[in-house]
């Protein structure tokens, strides 16, 4: 039977009165059902976000129950509202009941339940029980409408406005300012991985991201010359410390009336153009800062203006002048969003983008594409934008944003991989060639530890790609003497280093932010421990790249994640329902980054991400008497001394230390002695993790040796993809695969034939075995299979 529209009308008895409502089911899988409610005739809504058509499904029913052969959807025809079943009959999620006017509707939840998702909240948490958010895009938090469920089900709401989630004892509600109809997706995976692979399918899957995106990235706010960029790549190489990504952001335009004009006008960019050559001639890689505004005397706001492609809303920067602050409102900027909605407004964006794409910019970050939003207004909200208002699309700007660009680069496909860097994101976004970061955060400890529930909570929304500011945006308050003086000040160093380790389980590793410089020269000369400890973090990414872009191919083609909360692979083990400070990178490792203060005290810094502008309005405390004292009285050398921690061994599996190899039995806390210059990280028995050499950059050294790491204790299975590293051809079946399969009984690694293949593959090479009580074998690969014992 083909996939078919059940539409059960009926009249409800509402207060003083009789109304008749709609409600419409739809599978579009076995296992995903659209469901839409309206108040008046039946509708079909258009998506911005849902790309997929529904498949031939095969249906029964019987009475009020429809069901496919994963599905059982049952309909209370006297209140309209939806029960979702397992084809078996277990209950996954209850309706309780709906409203048109305000459009909500509220679901009834088990009373254990965990619920996870909804975006990026800075709040700490990873259980969304008991929560109550306005979910509107902002710099600091971002939101996709896609919750689940501990019990594996999972909801995408399938609207743009500003929306309230709250839970409670009346239940789950979901309700949004502006829409006519209900309309949103139940999807059933059975776990966290299945769940975000029913998104992945509805919104699309996530591209491959080029190789050398996942080794270190350089920036700040800002290089304020062409020669201060291109001398940062040359600081680099003379250090010997690896660098593939040199990040320019703003005001290299030059006034703020020229704000985003894409071009290289201001005087001390004149050569920016040879700078992006000489950049690449030094073997690294270009970003380039974008917005979603435009100031009045550029040429794109005079075309966009001319045809009514230009919002009314308040925006950054509030003033023209750029080099005082707090902002001249006498001197207003002009600068003004662009209608993201519109196909046209986005052709123009990118027929001027072009131009730095000519110059042979690599990557792209995009700022404010939440977009930044001041002082708003009824009348900005009911401000027409293209198929609706500023307020029914709000939330969906950037991801029309991204798009557009995604869309209009790979029409124009030079070679280069699609990245896109952007601080704000909505559901679907994945599927655009764009990275997240989380917005200027502060340099705090708390804020450290909220980037893991946040990055978890995202990812959970079927969005892989998640970084943050390492070191967070604002460190000012740890400029004690000085401006620039926080990479000199213990408590900086010590909280930059850490989350510098939380950033190597970050599918991008890049060092960015205000108050003070970041290279890693500022923090100490060569040999110092803090010096040390960054250049130690870098090398070791490196070392991970093979890991990690053979977990880049899984994300693209079987829907894996790179940061995973721990109950998405251990959902039997309570303890980890809500664990912030712990998750799996990838499926092998076990990441614990320390995330409170060892070495000195922690401050406590309170601010947002304008009072972190506003240098006058920020708030910095102490938290005990005394730290100044402990500042100037501290050695350096205390950072050599050893620590301990306790980290939680998820229950199901055993671990290994990564660093000594001792083996660990899961399912209780252990205490481990920590070090500064090393994060606390597990291996999950039945693992296999290959590493490849320490380089400067990515392709500097061919992978011709990679160490093969093996782990006992179960069996294991790893497949080490490789490719060209950029361009399309791998969507052509040009990449290569080698499977290695440990056989845990014998103790036997089988290391497949090479499946497929690609220009400039290795054809010969070698493989370093090692066990983690040392026991290492090498041996030589032609691309047929072999059996060692070990």
């Amino acid at each position: 039977m083909k996939s078919r529209i059940i539409t059960v009308l009926m009249t409800l008895l509402a207060p003083l009165t009789l109304c008749a409502q709609g409600v419409k089911i739809e599978f579009f899988t076995p296992s995903i059902v659209h469901v839409v409610k309206y108040p008046g005739q039946p509708v079909t809504p258009e998506s911005k976000v849902i790309i997929a058509k529904p498949q031939e499904v095969k249906l029964t029913r019987k009475g009020s129950t429809t069901s496919s052969s994963e599905l059982t959807v049952q309909l209370n025809e006297k209140t309209g509202c939806l029960t979702f079943m397992t084809a078996k009959g277990k209950v996954l999620l209850r309706e309780k009941s709906h409203t048109f006017a305000p459009l909500n509707q509220t679901f009834t939840l088990d009373k254990d339940e965990a619920i996870y998702g909804l975006g990026t909240i800075q709040n700490g948490k990873m259980n969304r029980r008991g929560e109550h958010k306005r979910m509107e895009q902002s710099n600091l938090e971002d939101f996709q409408n896609v919750i689940q469920s501990i019990k594996g089900w999972g909801i995408y709401w399938d609207n743009y406005a500003p929306t309230q989630f709250d839970d409670d004892v009346r239940g789950m509600s979901l309700t949004s300012e502006a829409g006519d109809v209900i309309d949103y997706y139940f999807m059933y995976g059975g776990s966290a991985d299945g769940v975000i692979a029913k998104m992945r399918h509805l919104s699309g899957d996530v591209p491959m991201f080029p190789l050398w995106t996942y080794g270190f990235w350089q920036s700040k706010e800002r290089y304020k010359t062409a020669a201060e960029t291109e001398s940062i790549v040359d600081k680099y190489r003379e250090l010997q410390v690896p660098l593939d990504g040199i990040i320019q952001d703003w005001q290299y335009w030059g006034s703020n009336y020229l704000w985003n004009a894409m071009d290289f006008l201001a005087e001390d960019f004149a050569n920016g153009k040879q700078m992006i050559q000489n950049v690449h001639q030094k073997h690294a890689h270009f970003m380039i800062s974008i917005w979603a505004s435009f100031g009045p005397q550029t040429q794109q706001f005079r075309e966009l203006d001319a045809k009514g492609l230009l919002l009314s809303i308040e925006t950054w920067p509030q003033s023209g002048i750029s080099h005082i602050w707090p902002p001249r409102m006498d001197y207003p900027s002009g600068v003004k969003v662009y209608d993201a909605f519109s196909p046209e407004a986005r052709a123009i964006y990118w027929k001027y983008l072009k131009k730095l794409y000519d110059y042979g910019t690599d990557a792209w970050w995009m700022d404010s594409t939440d977009p930044d939003f001041f002082n708003p207004k009824e009348s900005d909200y009911q401000h027409p934008v293209t198929g609706g208002t500023w307020r029914s699309l709000r939330n969906a700007f950037p991801l029309e944003t991204v798009r557009g660009i995604y869309q209009a680069q790979r029409k124009d496909d030079r070679g280069k991989r699609i990245f896109i860097m952007t601080r704000s994101s909505f559901a679907g976004q994945q599927h655009y060639g764009s990275n997240m970061w989380s917005g200027d955060v502060a340099s705090s400890w708390e804020m450290l530890r909220n980037q893991i529930p946040a990055g978890l909570s995202f990812t959970l929304t079927g969005n892989p790609n998640f970084n943050t500011d390492i070191g967070g945006f604002f460190c000012g308050s740890y400029n004690t003497k000085g401006s620039g003086s926080a990479p000199k000040n213990p408590q900086f160093q010590e909280l930059y280093v850490r989350w510098m380790q939380y950033g190597l389980f970050c599918p991008v590793f890049r060092s960015h932010g205000a108050d003070a410089p970041r290279e890693i020269w500022q923090f100490g000369e060569p040999g110092t421990p803090v010096y040390q400890s960054i250049k130690n973090l870098i090398d070791f990414r490196y070392r991970l790249i093979p890991y990690l872009y053979s977990t880049a191919s899984q994300v693209t083609n079987n829907n894996f994640s790179y940061m995973r909360p721990l109950f998405s692979d251990f959902a039997a083990d309570k303890k980890v329902w809500d664990m912030t400070d712990e998750f799996m990178f990838g499926r092998s490792i076990l990441a614990c980054p320390i995330v409170e203060a060892q070495y000195t005290q922690e401050k406590i810094v309170k601010e947002d991400a304008m009072t972190g502008w506003d240098k006058k309005n920020l708030k910095i405390e102490e938290l005990e008497n005394g730290s100044n004292k402990q500042l100037q009285s501290f050695n350096p050398s205390t950072f050599e001394s050893l620590k301990s921690a306790t980290k939680y061994l998820p229950k199901g599996a055993n671990w290994y230390d990564f660093w000594t190899g001792k083996l660990y039995k899961g399912g209780q806390n252990v205490v481990l002695t920590t070090r500064f210059d090393q994060v606390p990280m597990f291996v999950r028995a039945g693992s296999i993790v290959p590493l490849g050499p320490v380089m400067q950059y990515v392709g500097e050294k061919p992978w011709d040796n990679l160490e093969i790491r093996i782990y006992p204790g179960a069996d294991a299975e790893f497949s080490l993809y490789e490719d060209e590293g950029d361009g399309y051809n791998y969507e052509q079946g040009y990449y290569s695969n080698i499977i290695f399969t440990w056989t845990d009984r014998t103790r036997t690694l089988h290391i497949s034939a090479r499946q497929g293949g690609y220009k400039g593959m290795i054809l010969e090479r070698k493989f370093t075995l090692m066990l983690p009580d040392g026991t290492t074998k090498t041996i030589d690969y032609n691309g047929n299979q072999v059996t060692v014992k070990l």
